[in-house]
């Protein structure tokens, strides 16, 4: 049988780690981006590869797109090389970074910078590399529950996810054609370094979200990456176009 092979952008750190790990746990072979810590990338490579799987690392920043068409290149000749393939099956458009800012004070380089990597790189990467995904394949988006509730900060971030989910359902409808599910995930507030470590390290923020979530706790990285494992390796093809959060029953 041939081996699924995942692309994670964001892969070597906080939650696109997890799910790597998690996803090469179930057999799945690992391509993940990192933008400057190559370290921190060689060192995913390296634990899944102690896992028995099989793993690669590429340079990549998700919010320039005169990139892309060199990152495509290498990641033929890495499919080709540690594969022996021309295609990959899972696509996880994980790639962030987070901006807390009042929208009074928020500034347009600021604005400028979350739409190149959370919505106009997630649309042009993946469709520069829509003829490299298998038919039958899947992609995975990653939104979050500040598209669904607010809090102040967070006007220019959750708008950037809200519109990731509406190109969910456009893609969704575009490539059903050739059997591609194509779905969002929505984690809430999770223990990472995302946005300083803030729902980590500050006591009274992570005792405020655990208030404020049905299961009565802060989410872990564990919590999203085995989400993200579970939506692509089930048997669930059936499921496309829907927006799945996994925030424990976050501000219900």
């Amino acid at each position: 049988m041939t081996q699924s092979i995942a692309l994670i952008t964001g892969g070597s750190r906080g939650l696109g780690r997890n799910a790597a790990l998690h996803l090469a746990r179930q057999g799945v072979g690992i391509i993940l981006t990192y933008l400057s810590r190559e370290d921190e990338a060689a060192a995913v490579v390296a634990e899944i590869e102690a896992l028995g799987g099989k793993a690669a690392a590429l340079r990549l920043d998700a919010g320039d797109t005169a990139q892309f068409d060199r990152f495509a290149g290498e990641l033929a000749e890495t499919l080709k090389t540690v594969w022996g393939r021309d295609r990959f099956d899972f696509l996880v458009n994980n790639a962030g970074m987070g901006i807390n800012a009042g929208f009074a004070e928020t500034t347009e380089a600021e604005f400028d910078a979350l739409v190149n990597v959370h919505l106009k790189g997630v649309f042009f990467l993946t469709q520069r590399l829509l003829p490299m995904i298998a038919d039958g394949g899947r992609i995975l988006n990653v939104s979050s529950g500040l598209a669904r509730f607010s809090m102040p900060g967070y006007a220019a971030y959750g708008a950037m996810k809200g519109a990731v989910e509406v190109l969910t359902r456009y893609l969704a409808r575009e490539l059903g054609p050739r059997g591609i599910a194509v779905n969002v995930i929505a984690p809430g507030a999770i223990e990472t370094d995302f946005g300083g470590g803030v729902v980590r390290d500050n006591p009274e923020v992570n005792a405020y979200v655990a208030g404020n979530t049905a299961m009565g706790r802060v989410g872990r990285p564990d919590d999203i990456g085995q989400a993200i494992a579970s939506i692509l390796t089930s048997q669930a093809q059936w499921m496309t176009a829907q927006r799945i959060e996994v925030s424990g029953g976050m501000y219900l």
